[in-house]
C-alpha cells in the first residue's frame, strides 16, 4: 500500500528468512500457532489509518452516547444475559476491508466489530520477531495514539489486573489450550502471569469463585476474569462439554470486558452507524422488499463469530429461506482491492484497529492493529490456507504523521 516501502520488502524477501522467522515465532510455544502466518506485514498510508480512526471515533460516539445502553438491550440473547455489568467496554476491535471506491481510491470500509478482546499480547510478540529477521523501517510501529511497546503493555496490564495479584485474575476459555488462538492466552500469561483457565475448571462457592493455581498447586479465589468465551462456542460445545458454571450467575468477579459487551457491539450496531467508511446495514426483518441488485449484499448472522454462516453469493432463495430474519442483517457488499503486491496474485486485506478503554475514561484509545491477507472470497486466517503471502500478520504506521 505504500509502494517504495513494497517494493524495498519484496526484493530483499527470501523464502530462508521468512522459514527463521517461522522458527522463532513456534520457538517459545511450539506447537501453539495453527493458522498460518503470512510472508509481509502490511505498509498503511497515514491517510488510510487517519480514515479508520475517523471511522471507528464515530462509533465511539455511538457508544459512548446515554441512550446507547438501552438501544443495545436487544442485542443480548436472553439466555445469554450476565447479570453484573458497571463498567465500560474494556476492548473494542473494528474490522476494515481494504476496498476500492468508484474513483478507484482506496478507502477503508467496516465489515464488523466487536466488544471482546483478540490477540492482544500476540500482535507485541509477533511484531518483536518479525523485526529481528526482516529489514523494516523503524520510524513505523503498529500502535496507534502515541502508545510505544512499553506504554502499551503497561496500559494492558492495567487493565486487566487494575490492582489484584495475578494468581487472582485468570484468562477464562473453553477448552483453552485447545483453541487455534491459544498463542495469545500463553503470550498473556507471559506478559501478566494470570493462567488460561477452561469454564469447566472454576470452582464455585456461594458468589465466589475458585481455580487450582497450575503453579501453586493451590485453589485460589478469582477477583478478576479477563474473558475470552464466546457463547455461539459455548452453545456448540455444551453437550461436549462437561460440568460447567453458568455465566448467568451474578458471580463476585470483575468482568474484562463483561460478556453482555460481545453483543453490544457487534453486528448488531452496524445498522444503527451511518459513515462514509461504513457499507450501508439493515436488519433483515425491517427489509419489506427484496433488492433487484441482490449480488451487491451480503448476508451475515447477528449472533455467528469467524466468518461462519455468512452469504456471500446472495440469491433470492436465500433470502426468503431464513426462517429468523430478526437474528440476520443484510450488508451493502464492499469491494475488496487486491493491493498488496507478492511475487505472484496480488492478495486483499483487512485492517482489525484494536481500542482499549482503560477504566475512568470518557473514551477508549486506538491501541495496536493486527492485518489479515487473503486471495480468496473470505477474508481470515482459517481461509485459503493453500495459498502463499496471505495469513495473520500486522499493519506498520508512520510515527511522523
Amino acid at each position: 500500500m505504500i509502494p517504495h516501502l513494497r517494493k524495498s520488502f519484496n526484493e530483499a524477501f527470501t523464502a530462508d528468512a521468512y522459514g527463521d522467522f517461522l522458527q522463532d515465532l513456534n520457538s517459545r510455544h511450539p506447537g501453539s500457532i495453527e493458522f498460518r502466518v503470512a510472508e509481509t506485514p502490511v505498509f498503511v498510508p497515514s491517510d488510510f489509518r487517519d480514515k479508520m480512526i475517523s471511522a471507528c471515533e464515530s462509533i465511539v460516539d455511538l457508544i459512548t452516547s446515554p441512550d446507547f445502553r438501552r438501544q443495545s438491550e436487544k442485542a443480548i440473547p436472553a439466555g445469554d444475559f450476565v447479570p453484573g455489568e458497571e463498567s465500560d467496554c474494556s476492548f473494542i476491535a473494528f474490522d476494515f476491508g481494504v476496498c476500492v471506491n468508484d474513483r478507484n481510491e482506496l478507502e477503508p470500509q467496516l465489515i464488523e466489530m466487536q466488544g471482546f478482546p483478540t490477540l492482544y499480547a500476540f500482535q507485541v510478540y509477533y511484531t518483536d520477531v518479525i523485526r529481528k529477521h526482516f529489514s523494516l523501517p523503524a520510524d513505523y510501529t503498529p500502535f496507534l495514539s502515541s502508545y510505544t511497546r512499553e506504554t502499551y503493555l503497561s496500559e494492558f496490564s492495567k487493565l486487566i489486573l487494575g490492582n489484584a495479584d495475578p494468581e487472582q485474575v485468570v484468562l477464562l476459555e473453553i477448552k483453552p489450550h485447545e483453541q487455534k488462538t491459544r498463542i495469545d492466552f500463553y503470550c498473556t500469561r507471559d506478559y501478566l502471569g494470570i493462567q488460561p483457565v477452561c469454564i469447566t475448571e472454576l470452582i464455585p462457592e456461594g458468589d465466589q469463585l475458585y481455580y487450582v493455581n497450575e503453579q501453586t498447586k493451590k485453589k485460589t479465589r478469582i477477583e478478576r476474569i479477563y474473558n475470552r468465551v464466546i457463547f455461539d462456542d459455548l452453545h456448540a460445545q455444551h453437550a461436549s462439554l462437561g460440568p460447567h458454571i453458568s455465566l448467568q450467575q451474578n458471580w463476585n468477579v470483575k468482568w474484562i470486558p463483561h460478556p453482555n459487551w460481545f453483543y453490544r457491539i457487534s453486528k448488531y450496531t452496524l445498522p444503527f452507524i451511518r459513515n462514509p467508511y461504513v457499507p450501508k446495514t439493515f436488519f433483515l426483518n425491517q427489509v419489506k422488499q427484496i433488492p433487484d441488485d441482490l449480488e451487491h449484499y451480503v448476508l451475515k448472522p447477528l449472533f455467528s463469530f469467524a466468518g461462519q454462516g455468512v452469504i456471500i453469493d446472495l440469491k433470492k432463495e436465500d433470502f426468503i429461506s431464513i426462517a429468523d430474519p430478526q437474528n440476520w442483517i443484510i450488508q451493502q457488499k464492499v469491494n475488496y482491492g487486491s493491493v498488496i503486491q507478492t511475487p505472484h496474485t496480488p492478495a486483499k486485506a483487512e485492517i482489525r484497529m484494536m481500542y482499549m478503554w482503560p477504566e475512568g475514561a470518557e473514551r477508549p484509545k486506538a491501541a495496536i492493529n493486527l492485518a489479515r491477507l487473503s486471495k480468496g472470497k473470505m477474508i481470515g486466517v482459517r481461509y485459503n490456507k493453500d495459498q502463499e503471502w496471505v495469513g495473520g500478520s500486522v499493519g506498520l504506521f508512520s510515527v511522523s504523521t
